[in-house]
C-alpha cells in the first residue's frame, strides 16, 4: 500500500477534483492519496465525490489558505 502525495495547490474548480480523480483511477486499492489544496470548494467537493465513488475520506483538514484530505482508494 502506498501512500500518493498530490499537490494541486494554485489549482480552481475543477481540477483539483478531476486530480484526485485521475490518480485515484491509477492507484491500487488500500493506497491512500494525501492531496493539498487553496481551492476553498474543494472541502464539499471531496467529501460528496468520496461519496459518490465509494472511496474512504479518512481525513478534511480546512485551515486558513490550504486545505488538505487524506483519501484511501477502495
Amino acid at each position: 500500500m502506498a501512500e500518493i502525495l498530490l499537490n494541486c495547490k494554485g489549482l480552481q474548480c475543477p481540477g483539483p477534483i478531476m486530480q484526485v480523480f485521475k490518480t485515484a483511477k491509477e492507484a491500487e486499492s488500500g493506497d491512500t492519496i494525501l492531496v493539498k489544496v487553496t481551492d476553498r470548494g474543494f472541502a464539499k467537493d471531496i467529501q460528496a465525490w468520496c461519496k459518490k465513488t465509494g472511496n474512504e475520506l479518512l481525513e478534511l483538514n480546512v485551515g486558513e489558505t490550504e486545505i488538505s484530505a487524506k483519501i484511501l482508494k477502495k
